[in-house]
């Protein structure tokens, strides 16, 4: 079952079944039951009854199941479960159709259009026939047919954790209209949207809640910690250990020209393998956004058991670790050239500073939420006196400046959707920007889970090779066996080196 792959056609369906009746977590969005009994498809961790062996029929996505006609689950919801994320460093047409649907899967890769497959092809240089053979090959779906779930599934999670209007809800969830929004309802499932709105939904005292799933394990103490030691007063906080596992913040997110604020709070439920999302009323209107955005910040849709595959045997107690992301890449940018070759704490005073002086203030039910980071076109315009006042020396400045110059300008795109060594390579053509920060900023911001910032101290120091002539070259060297998934072997050679020897 380890070797359990989400594509159709690689689907072990009497190991599927026994997933399904342990109702193990582990599974969870890495395929779908649908079962011929009652035209239902649900996740392997659903409580309904279970399904006879021979009414079971298995697919490795949700788009596969609508498009033989099964209706996603109203128990276990289908819209919930992290989604699967495969990567490989060998086949050409895998990585072509894998890096189709992640182009797909990003909100924020299209701008303010909706994607078709001609934009879609242009995207990865190739041709509409070619992505439509090489997607409908890999994932058993049309690219058109992916999309049309992934907005359904949307839609349906607003429908259910939301009270939001239905025009709203069929504008962020990708329809140009209410009257399309419906027919697609009616013509996938067979329902008007208003039957899936859920009765009785507690609405809390602010913004509204939302769901969303993970698969185990989780270290969760491990991931707060690590955002709790570099948080930055006014625009986050972390709930301090023992007393509940919540992380808030405020946000800005520009989306059709125009900027939302607002904040939201996170709530790991850890008995259900789930995260409660409270987001203001503010930020309704870019939902899909902020709620992609929560997925790569926190690393929800990671695949523990393929990760663990081939990190497990160097690193045997980082299991649940994963690798922390981020809210706004542009944000990361900053706060990573803030933080070149000093330690964490320093650079959390100069991004204190930064915030304080140039931060945006913002009215939250929350008092430990006062302020906004500063926006791009701040940042851009910020002269070096002002900066250098902060204590930021002038190499740091001109990074921090041509950063948020390039994003206010929209040269450079630092969310999961962006072509990584494209981005790899503008980022170093920037002043003050080296192949540490590169990496780190490809590592976090853009949720490439091979970075690799081979220069790093502590890496080396982890590592053991600080000793040498040429470290980083050692560990590039050493790194090879972790592919493709140095990145998490970075998170768990820094935890490595806070754990207590003893405890090892």
């Amino acid at each position: 079952m380890d070797r359990m792959n989400p594509d159709a056609a690689t689907l072990q369906p009497d190991a599927c079944y026994l997933a399904l009746q342990a109702r193990d977590a582990r599974f969870d969005g890495r395929f779908f039951i649908g079962v011929t009994s009652t035209g239902i498809y649900c996740r392997p961790v659903c409580r309904v009854r279970m399904p006879k062996r021979e009414n079971c029929r298995f697919f490795g996505h949700a788009a596969q199941a609508e498009r033989e006609g099964f209706r996603p689950c109203l128990r276990c919801r289908p819209e919930l479960a992290p989604q699967s994320v495969a990567w490989s460093i060998q086949d050409a047409s895998y990585i072509l159709a894998h890096q189709a649907a992640r182009l797909l899967d990003e909100p924020e890769a299209w701008a303010d259009n909706s994607p078709s497959v001609e934009q879609l092809a242009k995207r990865l240089g190739v041709s509409d026939r070619h992505v439509r053979r090489i997607f409908e090959a890999q994932f058993g779906v049309s690219p058109v047919q992916y999309l049309q779930t992934r907005r359904l599934l949307t839609a349906k999670q607003l429908l259910a954790d939301t009270d939001l209007p239905m025009t709203q809800i069929a504008l962020v969830s990708g329809y140009q209209s209410v009257r399309r929004f419906n027919s697609a309802f009616v013509e996938h499932y067979g329902l008007n949207p208003t039957q899936l709105r859920r009765e009785g939904t507690a609405t809390p005292a602010h913004g509204f809640a939302i769901r969303l799933g993970y698969r185990p394990p989780y270290d969760v103490q491990a991931m707060l910690g690590f955002f709790r030691k570099r948080r930055i007063s006014g625009i986050e906080f972390v709930s301090a250990e023992g007393d509940g596992n919540k992380t808030g913040r405020t946000l800005a997110i520009e989306s059709a020209g125009k900027w939302h604020k607002g904040w939201l709070v996170a709530e790991f439920d850890e008995t259900r393998h789930q995260l409660v999302l409270r987001v203001s009323d503010t930020l309704h209107e870019v939902l899909p956004i902020v709620i992609h955005r929560m997925r790569a910040a926190l690393d929800l849709d990671a695949d523990p058991m393929a990760i663990n595959s081939v990190l497990h045997e160097s690193f045997p107690h980082g299991d649940g670790l994963r690798v922390p992301g981020a809210m706004s890449g542009y944000e990361l940018a900053v706060r990573a050239v803030l933080g070149q070759q000093i330690t964490v704490a320093a650079a959390r005073t100069l991004a204190q500073r930064l915030v304080d002086r140039f931060g945006e203030p913002i009215a939250t039910p929350l008092p430990e939420l006062t302020r906004l980071f500063p926006e791009p076109a701040v940042l851009a315009g910020a002269g070096g006196d002002a900066l250098g006042q902060l204590g930021i020396v002038k190499q740091r400045q001109a990074a921090i400046v041509a950063i948020a110059q390039a994003v206010a300008e929209k040269r450079l795109a630092l969310h999961g959707g962006a072509d990584v060594q494209a981005t790899i390579a503008a980022l170093k053509e920037l002043p003050g920007i080296g192949d540490w920060t590169a990496q780190y900023i490809a590592m976090r911001s853009l949720r490439w889970p091979d970075a690799f910032p081979a220069g790093d101290v502590a890496l080396h120091k982890a590592m053991g090779v600080q000793g040498g002539p040429h470290p980083a070259r050692a560990a590039q060297a050493a790194s090879q066996a972790w592919k493709p998934w140095r990145s998490y072997a970075v998170i768990r050679a820094w935890h490595a080196m806070t754990i207590p020897q003893e405890s090892q």
